[in-house]
């Protein structure tokens, strides 16, 4: 009887699931990454309005008692504080609040091998200037 050649079969086993393995580590590994980006994105946001939300127009609180603030200075205070945490983003002031939107793009480690990403990631907050611990009338 002759012996059949099975030379390469278990190389083509191999071969066909090494590509989902690389894609469900990816998956798992760039998640965790993207969204310890998210996150870090989000409190930087949170960050530059807080920076943003003490640019409070002294005159107005000194004449009226009203909470509101400097347009100018707030969006300054915001985006420097942007600036200086390698984030760009945009300043929108109404009132005695802040919002602030950042976003960075985010390198995949593993799923660029599959030719993914990058990717984007983005977040937002806002912060109000209050008078007081509570607020106004405190």
């Amino acid at each position: 009887m002759r012996r059949r050649h099975e030379d390469g079969q278990v190389s083509a086993f191999v071969v066909a699931l090494a590509v989902p393995l690389v894609a469900v580590a990816g998956l798992v590994a760039d998640g965790g990454g993207v969204l310890a980006a998210h996150q870090e994105a989000v409190w930087t946001a949170f960050e530059a309005a807080r920076a943003g939300a003490q640019a409070v127009d002294i005159d107005t609180l000194r004449s009226s008692g009203s909470v509101v603030l400097d347009q100018g200075m707030a969006r300054t205070a915001a985006l420097s504080y942007l600036s200086a945490s390698g984030y760009e983003g945009t300043v929108a002031v109404q009132g005695a609040s802040v919002t602030v939107t950042v976003s960075r793009r985010h390198s995949l480690a593993i799923l660029s091998m599959l030719g993914i990403g990058p990717v984007t990631v983005v977040g937002t907050a806002s912060a109000t200037a209050t008078q007081g611990i509570s607020g106004p009338g405190s």
